[in-house]
């Protein structure tokens, strides 16, 4: 029988496995939800208990599936997530999520003050309510008597990572996206520490992202039905291991993913700084770099069209065909219907969280389906200006590789063509940071030489129709200027509410 690797990535939704063989072969996957709530502005926020009973049973279904035990666990993980421990290692808090807004004026302050271009240069984090560094400085404003009984602030894949070892322990990887790491000498950030009023010892011990445990606490190797001693490979985050998953590890190509939000990623061996539009700058390993930009608004906005207009909250995949299939019928710029998709304030290129979403350009003639368009297109328009601005930080990119939930649909990944006018390119179906977390550990133990030893087999490709890139180009100048016009009108209607 074939030996195999699990790889997991714990997402914002869901935690999802694949079983990888040694080949690179994809031979089973495995996927379990969980819920966020939003109990008031700006809060989002999850219960740890239900993404580790995910953790868990996405392992154990590949077990029981395939009837034999995997060489590793490599772990993925989504970043900036925020969790609050006590001295008995208990959470006081629920799971602070990336998208929680509530240390936006925390954020801004940070950004105004003589320090923030420091602090962004040497953690390699944009200054945003989404990062650690914020989250704790709001509970220490708004939560003393939480802030006082911390032990340990911990992200959620240490959460599990505890209860797997009885250890703290994070990654390079996914300390480089608290604001609290400096990605140059790999340690803390002692400027950051003392923004937030902690030490080292409120934070985990820090390990490379090839780390690996072979001392798996022994009720759980039982309940997974592994040996104690399988490998766990710590891993990475979840963006970093999604340019491995997605083989975009070379000059000239871009990993793009939609999925709940967004991102535009390369693979560089040197940080890009650039503190106008906070280009990210995360540790994969020691000799490489993932840089990029992320968007707050992407699945999550179709979402809320369901729920919103549709009075759909649980929409199946027959209701998100028919909607692709009613896009369809709308022309490229749906006939002057522009969409600027800051439903849930936005992060690069503008970092702004009291940005807002806008409809531009209504006509009598628009229907349901040119909304709904004019949505899918506001979403490329804005991956494209991430785009723009790491081509003009690094080298032209030729093409991108996709990954997410939008993969599924042919007219939004032809749109994306169209609107970037480069090749589009979908190369692996599962999900990308799992496939990467496998991959990862399949190189760190040098059971493969490098990524591209790995065929992905065939792929489907997008070519840009020149006629509609023409065409998206004019509704692009008008969509670059739409933010700046508006944004203090957009700061003064926040204010109102």
């Amino acid at each position: 029988m074939e030996q195999y690797v699990i790889g997991l990535d714990v997402g914002t939704g869901s935690a999802k496995a694949v079983a990888v063989g040694v080949k690179g072969n994809l031979i089973a996957t495995s996927q379990f939800y969980y819920p966020t709530s939003n109990l008031g502005p700006g809060y989002s926020e999850q219960e740890p208990k239900l993404i580790w009973d995910a953790f868990l049973n996405c392992i154990k279904e590949i077990v029981v599936q395939l009837k034999r035990m995997p060489l590793s666990v490599s772990i993925s993980s989504c970043m900036h997530s925020l969790i609050v421990v006590d001295r008995n290692h208990k959470a006081i808090t629920p799971l602070i999520t990336w998208a929680d807004s509530r240390s936006e004026q925390i954020a801004e302050e940070i950004r105004k003050s003589p320090q923030a271009k420091n602090i962004y240069k040497e953690t390699g984090t944009p200054i945003h309510s989404m990062s650690p560094l914020c989250k704790i400085m709001w509970l220490k404003e708004n939560q003393p008597e939480i802030f006082s009984k911390a032990f340990k602030f911990i992200s959620i894949k240490e959460f599990i990572w505890y209860r797997l070892f009885n250890d703290y322990q994070i990654d390079y990887s996914l300390a480089s996206a608290t604001g609290l790491f400096n990605i140059k000498n790999l340690e803390w950030n002692i400027p950051s520490l003392e923004l937030c009023s902690i030490s080292a010892l409120h934070l985990s011990e820090i390990v490379s992202t090839s780390f690996i445990r072979k001392d798996l606490n022994p009720s759980i190797a039982a309940r997974l039905q592994i040996s104690a001693d399988t490998d766990f490979c710590i891993g990475a985050s979840d963006g970093c291991l999604a340019n491995i998953g997605s083989y975009v590890m070379t000059s000239g190509t871009a990993a793009l993913t939609i999925g709940t939000s967004g991102a535009v990623r390369i693979a560089s061996k040197v940080p890009v700084v650039d503190y106008n539009t906070m280009i990210f700058n995360y540790v994969l390993d020691k000799d490489i770099f993932i840089c990029g930009g992320p968007v707050n608004n992407g699945g999550n906005v179709l979402k809320w069209l369901f729920k919103t207009f549709l009075d759909n909250p649980d929409p199946s995949e027959d209701d998100y065909a028919e909607l692709f299939k009613d896009i369809e019928t709308i022309p490229p710029g749906c006939e002057g219907l522009l969409f600027l998709p800051y439903l849930y304030g936005e992060r690069s290129p503008v970092w702004d969280e009291k940005s807002s979403a806008l409809f531009f350009g209504i006509r009598s003639h628009h229907t349901r389906a040119h909304f709904f368009r004019a949505v899918i297109e506001g979403i490329c328009f804005a991956l494209k200006t991430i785009l723009e601005i790491v081509e003009a930080s690094t080298s032209p990119v030729s093409q991108l590789n996709v990954s997410g939930g939008f993969i599924h649909s042919k007219i939004w990944m032809q749109i994306l063509a169209d609107i970037t006018g480069k090749k589009v390119c979908l190369i692996q179906t599962e999900d990308a940071s799992s496939i990467g977390a496998a991959l990862f550990y399949m190189k760190s133990i040098k059971m493969i030489n490098d990524y591209s030893s790995i065929n992905p087999g065939d792929n489907k490709t997008m070519i840009t129709n020149t006629d509609n890139y023409q065409l998206y180009q004019k509704y692009y100048r008008v969509f670059k200027n739409l933010y700046q016009t508006l944004k203090e009108s957009m700061h003064q209607l926040q204010k109102i509410n």
